[in-house]
């Protein structure tokens, strides 16, 4: 891999990304060109919205755009989040990390890739540290087996419960569907989804 890839990510000033710093924050980790965040930013102005992104071309180009709609509630930051993610986290205002989405994450297929996956035992210990109690984390992908993953992941720990009893969401409880999202949906495929809740001490 890459050592730009391998390097953690300096940490913003939150203070001087968003207008109203102390709003709750959305985490979209692996949020590709942008576009949900974007959507999502200009319906829900009380909320801070962060993408991460390990393309860095993706990332230039939606923090373009979201200066041209003068957005002051959005960021994106090109950073590799299995390395970056506990630098970025340390840094917020306590107990504004409420909602995190992992949509659609690179399956990398090959076993010996497997570890170049998004959801491992450290980001998810992660995410327990630093998401506020209460705060709900969303997954969902068109391959079951990655969705399936994700969530023995999530499962494994002891900070997450899984929100209801159904294997898999039949709608996404979000406002905004992604681009695969949507792609999938119009192909009359099946996407897997699921909300893990971060429980009291």
């Amino acid at each position: 891999m890459a050592r730009k890839f391998q390097n953690p990510v300096l940490s913003p000033v939150w203070e001087e990304i968003y207008a109203q710093h102390h709003q709750p924050l959305h985490l979209d980790i692996g949020c590709a060109r942008g576009r949900f965040v974007l959507q999502m930013a200009q319906i829900e102005s009380n909320w801070n919205f962060l993408g991460l992104e390990i393309r860095e071309p993706l990332v230039m180009e939606a923090n373009k755009l979201r200066d041209e709609m003068n957005l002051k509630n959005l960021h994106y930051i090109f950073c590799n989040a299995n390395n970056s993610l506990r630098f970025l986290l340390s840094t917020l205002t306590p107990g504004t990390l409420q909602r995190v989405t992992i949509q659609f994450p690179d399956p990398w297929f090959k076993t010996r890739h497997a570890k170049r996956r998004v959801v491992q035992p450290q980001l998810v210990t992660e995410l327990a540290d630093y998401l506020a109690v209460g705060g709900v984390v969303f997954l969902q992908s068109d391959i079951e087996f990655v969705a399936v993953e994700m969530c023995d992941r999530f499962r494994e720990h002891p900070a997450f419960t899984k929100l209801g009893t159904e294997e898999w969401l039949v709608e996404n409880p979000l406002s905004v569907p992604t681009e695969r999202e949507i792609a999938t949906q119009n192909k009359g495929e099946p996407v897997y989804r699921a909300i893990f809740t971060k429980k009291g001490a």
